[in-house]
This record gives structure tokens, sequence and C-alpha cells, in this order.
């Protein structure tokens, strides 16, 4: 439960321009005033007399435990956290401000290093509530109102009951996380953020050079692609080294818990069942004929080119005419779309502008793409972008806002309860997108203008659904593959491919270097098996927005409620006032049909 360290999370939307007026930082004083400040100090001296109090006082003792006392075990491991997470939080985001900057790597090493130390006492806590029989719990339950409140809590504990290994073994794994996955991670994200392209004559950063992908000049976006590919393809021996290496420990912890497969731990930590993901990868590689292929045959024809390649396909279309939105104006855009849906919306989201919640700018260092980090309930969450002024950049304003706003909202719930399962954290993220989608469109003035936003949104679609889906069946390959041997480079390159093929179509020539572009996607690294749980969410909005359309009796009462609930319901219960069920397969042709129903439309326009 104790892991707060803020992770940037890849967007393949992320872009730039030019004259984008005051972009907001990041104020972290609501966290602490500075690293070395008095108060730093206090909380870690807290902490780490706090962990081994707790220790002390529970090892061995949770099942002579009234409900009284465990209830007033539970509120102080949860006091814990939010110490151990304030810190840690503070620690990471002021990194990723700045990952080149040696004083901040180490600052967060050490913070990490430390707070891992000071916790190691509290391993014993669920492998110990673990232990306890149902009957027993489920009469502690019973006996206390407030203690019940954290029955999925224990519930999500408990699935892990059959995975647990013995208390010295947990405690040694705890004690050595971070030169274990923690230390490949940072390997990574450092050497990720300090990779340069020379592009047209000039230096740029990862940021920069994806950005270019989406340029209305052919021939630039070209460059920046073969820059990519030659800079990826001089680091991928090392890329190679890290996904090896993470890939074979994920398979040695899997083995010794008994996880069935590589995915199941990440199932049970999203609180999904296996046969609903599956539901989803199979209804989504269907409709890849009627979705992208489709769509990118059009593109094509609509660039007057037989194939495209790699580098068209993000560029903006040629009836499109490039702008830079300001930030003020991107601001003004999202205010007014979520204002429209319910004034609550908008009064949520207006402290992230003017309290210094935001970090917008691209910076030398910054980590790339962008990402709404909760930090701890008693505090708020901050939101980092790399905002660049295209449209796109005012949908990814959109979505990591959606994502602040639930996590707002969600704090209600006290600081284990809060913490929303993966498959359901992208609901208000693509459902602030999906309102500032339709508020541009219903404001379009010309065909030209619709045609350009709807394929906009089509393309953030397949981004969103097609291509995580696709990445998620590499990331299956990648893992099967690397339990049979050591996976050279050329052994990725070639899963990579397998499935980029299989989902983009027969529309693109995929030039030689573009085997190489699993290099980059942090989410392999950081999170493996994350990246479903984007398109789980946009196949849940899809469905959730058909019903505000059709309009759902109290649409916006039961949705804020639903926001709320944070991690304290599963998802069958979460979508039963709206009529929805995602284990029901034919939950996922829903939305699908939603991004079908579009194409149409694109295809009517010619």
């Amino acid at each position: 439960m104790l892991s707060h360290l803020p992770r940037p999370v890849f967007d393949a939307n992320a872009s730039a321009g030019g004259g984008l007026g005051q972009l907001p930082e990041w104020d972290l004083t609501d966290l602490y005033p500075a690293p070395d400040a008095p108060e730093v100090t206090r909380d870690m001296d807290w902490l780490e007399q706090a962990c081994a109090d707790f220790a002390a006082d529970y090892e061995g003792k949770l099942a002579t435990l009234d409900a009284a006392g465990m209830l007033d075990c539970v509120e102080r491991y949860e006091e814990i956290d939010i110490i151990a997470g304030r810190l840690m939080s503070y620690a990471g985001l002021r990194y990723y401000q700045n990952t080149m900057d040696s004083e901040r790597a180490k600052f967060m090493a050490d913070a990490q290093d430390r707070i891992t130390a000071f916790t190691t006492p509290l391993v014993f806590f669920s492998l110990e509530f673990n232990r306890l029989e149902d009957a027993h719990l489920e009469r502690l339950l019973e006996a206390n109102a407030d203690l019940a409140r954290y029955r999925p809590v224990f519930e999500r504990m408990r699935a892990m009951r059959p995975h647990q290994l013995s208390d010295e073994l947990e405690r040694f794994l705890h004690d050595q996380s971070t030169v274990g996955a923690a230390a490949w991670n940072r390997l990574f994200d450092e050497t990720m953020a300090g990779l340069t392209f020379q592009v047209v004559g000039e230096t740029r950063n990862l940021e920069e050079t994806l950005n270019l992908l989406t340029d209305p000049d052919r021939s630039r976006r070209e460059d920046a692609a073969k820059a990519l590919a030659e800079v990826f393809q001089k680091n991928v021996r090392l890329f190679a080294r890290v996904h090896n290496t993470l890939a074979k420990e994920k398979e040695i912890s899997d083995r010794w818990r008994k996880m069935p497969t590589p995915q199941t731990g990440r199932h049970l930590s999203n609180h999904v069942e296996p046969e609903v993901v599956e539901a989803l990868r199979n209804a989504v590689v269907a409709a890849y004929p009627k979705l992208s292929h489709r769509y990118y045959a059009l593109k094509a024809k609509w660039m007057g080119l037989d194939k495209l390649e790699v580098w068209d396909r993000n560029a903006p279309l040629p009836i499109e005419t490039p702008r830079t939105v300001g930030w003020d104006e991107a601001r003004k855009l999202v205010s007014d779309a979520y204002e429209g849906f319910d004034p609550r919306m908008a009064e949520l989201a207006a402290p992230f502008f003017t309290k210094g919640w935001i970090d917008a700018g691209v910076k030398p260092g910054k980590a790339p793409g962008a990402f709404a980090h909760p930090t701890v309930t008693t505090v708020h969450p901050y939101v980092m972008l790399n905002y660049m002024g295209k449209p796109r950049d005012v949908m990814t304003l959109a979505h990591e806002l959606g994502h602040g706003v639930h996590q707002v909202l969600a704090a209600g719930q006290g600081e284990l309860l809060s913490s929303t399962p993966l498959t359901l954290a992208e609901t208000a993220s693509v459902f602030g997108e999906m309102l500032t989608f339709k508020t541009l469109l219903s404001r379009a003035k010309t065909e030209g203008e619709r045609k350009t936003l709807l394929a906009g949104k089509v393309e953030d679609m397949i981004n969103t659904v097609v291509r995580q889906i696709a990445f998620y069946d590499f990331e299956c390959k990648l893992h099967a593959a690397r339990r049979e041997g050591e996976l050279t480079p050329d052994d990725i390159n070639a899963l990579w491919m397998s499935v980029q093929a299989e989902s983009l179509g027969d529309a693109f020539n995929f030039m030689d270097g573009y085997e190489t572009f699993w290099t980059y996607v942090p989410h392999f690294v950081h999170s493996p098996f994350y990246v479903y749980a984007y398109a789980f969410g946009d196949g849940l909005v899809n469905a959730l927005y058909a019903a505000y359309e059709e309009g759902l009796p109290d649409f916006q009462e039961k949705y804020f409620e639903m926001l709320k609930a944070g991690g304290s319901k599963h998802h069958k219960e979460l979508l039963a006032p709206f009529g929805l069920d995602a284990s029901d397969p034919k939950f996922w042709d829903k939305g699908l049909s939603m991004i079908a129903g579009m194409i149409d439309e694109l295809e009517a326009m010619g």
C-alpha cells in the first residue's frame, strides 16, 4: 500500500507551439517549504518512530484485537501512509521537474532509501492480516461500522493471500526494492531525459522531437522520425537490457508468488477479472479493420498518398489550418466545457490554474509526457504537462484535469480508500476530454472545421484504444518470450513490429528503424500491463457518455457519486446506477461502435 512515487505517464498527444502566454509552474510549498525545511526532518523523524511503534504494538497480535482495536490499528497505518506519501510525493515531483539535476535526484533517492528502511517493519501487517480467519474478520466488521468501511481495502489485500511469501522473504523483498526495479526505472528515466536528437540542424529533447511528428511539414515529420530511430538504435542495447532484467525479475517474483500469468498481478491490483480484460482485448482486436484500418485508409486518401509512412500517423490533415492555442484560451476552453456539464466541475478545476497545482512548460530535464499525481488526501493533486500549444495539448489539459478533479473528489474517502484502480482511474480524465471535444464540435462553424475536429478525436481514440491494446499484446508477447530466455534487441524489435502491422493495417509503410520505437514507452518499464487501462477507460466513458446524451435521469449526481467513491467500490457496483456492466462482452462493442460511427461520418464527408 505504501507506494507514492509519481510516475511520468506517456501521452502520445503531447505537442508544441509558440507565443503561449504565461505558463504556470508548480508551487510545491503545500507539501514542504524546501528540501532542507525543518518540516521534512520532523516528518522523517516522526515516520521512523511511528513505524517502529506500530510494529512493536501490533506484530504478532492482530488476531487478538477486538473491532475497536483493529480500527485503531488501521487508522494508525493510514496516518503512516499519509506522511510517507507526502514525503515521497514532494521528492518525486521535484525530481520530475528536472530529472537531470543531480541534487534533486539525490534527494529523491535518499528519501526513497530512508522511507523503505523505515517502513520495512510494517511488512508484517498485510501478511498477518491475511492470516486472519474469514469468520473472525467478518465478526469484527459486523461489530464496527467504521471498521467495515475499510472492507474494500481488506478484500484487495486478501486477494493476494494465495500469492504471499514467508514474512522473512517479504521483508527482504521490501528492503531491497530500491536496488531492484526502482533502480532500473531510474536508469530508464534519466537515460531518456538525457537523450538529444538532431533535427534540421537543431538539438532537441525527446518531447520536442515527438512533437514534430504532428508538424504540418511532411519533411520535418520525416526528419524527426528518422532522428528518433537513429538515437533509439544507438541506445537499443541499453533499453533491451532494462526490459530483459525487469521481465526476468517479474518472472522470478511471479513464480515464487505462484501467479498463474504475468498479467495476474496487474489484474489483482486493478480489481478486475481476467475475463473482463480478455473480452476488452478481443473486442478491440476484432474491431481493428473497422476502426484503425478503415480510418488510416481514409487519411491516406485525404493526404493524396498511396501509403502512409509512420511519420504521417499523427499528421494534421491537409485541410487543417495550423494554429497555436495560447494557455489562457486553453484554460477557458476546458473550463467552459466543464462548466457546461456541471458548474461544480469548473469550480473543482479552478484552483489548479490559480494555486500553482499545474506545471505546464517544456523545460530542459523535465520528464516527458503528462500526469496527475494525487499526492495524499490531506493535500491536493498536482498536474504535469508539457504544453506546447497544439489543439491536442488542450485535450491533454482536459484529460489531466479530469484526473485532478477525480482525485480531489475521492480524497474524502481517506488515504486507503481514495486510490482508484487503474481501470477506473481513466474515467474522469477521458470524460473530461469528451466534454471538451463536444464543446469544440458544437462551436465548429464550417464542415471543414467539423471534419478536422472529428478526425482529431478519432485519432485520439485510436491512440487510446487500438494503440494501447497493441501495446498490451506486445507486453504479453515480450513477457512470454522472456520466459524462454534472454531476448536480443532484434527479438524485441520483431515482437513490436508484429503488433504494429496488425493494429495499424496495410495503409502503412514501416520505415527502417521504426522497429525500435518500443524503447521510449515508459509504461512498459514502470508499470507492466498498465496500458489496457486506457482502452478500458475509453470504452467505459463512451458508454457513460452515451447514457448522458440519452438523458439518463440525475446523470450528473450519479457521476459525482461515482468519482467520490474512489477505490471504495468494485466496477460492477459503480456502473450499476448507469445501467452498465463491464463484464458483459457486448459492453465493449458499444464504445467501439461510437468510434466507428465517427468514422462513418468522416467517410460520408469524403
